[in-house]
């Protein structure tokens, strides 16, 4: 993950990855066949240890806007070239010609994000602590949103460094989700 972070899929040879890990490259296609399952691997390792941080949150104590507040701050990019996110752009940038299997695998790790933030808005409908929504129809605009600035984050776009998209989300939940008095 490192490695993609550091110099995008373009840099990365398979000899030049198994020299840093220690295999060779033919060990390395022995069991990733390609650079592009290399990658859809590594994204679901890392999406893997993000679940159980979102498993955690949902699952710990906290309001629904604390717990909102939780999944944006896990969400968006630490900065840009942040690793993780790397990984996804580099995914999004190939998706176009990945085969059924893998589109498949890279919903699912979509769908994952959505059924979370559904059941974060559900469940803040349901306590009167968010307005009277559609959660699905929602959590698809909330994430496009999240998606967008996440995006400029990560490939840093000036004006958009994580704190100012963490208040910029902030302030359109405050705005769209919260009741007023």
């Amino acid at each position: 993950m490192d490695t993609v972070a550091a110099r995008g899929l373009d840099g990365l040879t398979m000899a030049g990855l198994g020299r840093q890990v220690g295999m060779s490259s033919g060990h390395l296609l022995y069991y990733f066949r390609t650079k592009d399952e290399l990658l859809l691997q590594t994204l679901e390792w890392s999406e893997g240890r993000l679940g159980a941080e979102r498993g955690a949150l949902l699952s710990g104590p906290g309001s629904p806007r604390e717990r909102l507040d939780g999944y944006v701050d896990l969400y968006v990019p630490t900065g840009p070239r942040d690793p993780h996110w790397t990984l996804w752009l580099e995914v999004w940038n190939r998706s176009q010609n990945a085969d059924d299997d893998a589109r498949a695998r890279q919903a699912a790790i979509e769908l994952a994000w959505h059924r979370d933030l559904v059941a974060i808005l559900a469940e803040g409908v349901s306590r009167g602590a968010f307005r009277p929504v559609d959660a699905d129809r929602f959590a698809a605009r909330t994430r496009a949103l999240l998606d967008g600035f996440s995006v400029h984050v990560a490939v840093g776009i000036p004006g958009t460094g994580r704190g100012e998209v963490l208040a910029q989300v902030r302030e359109f939940i405050d705005e769209t989700l919260i009741p007023r008095p």
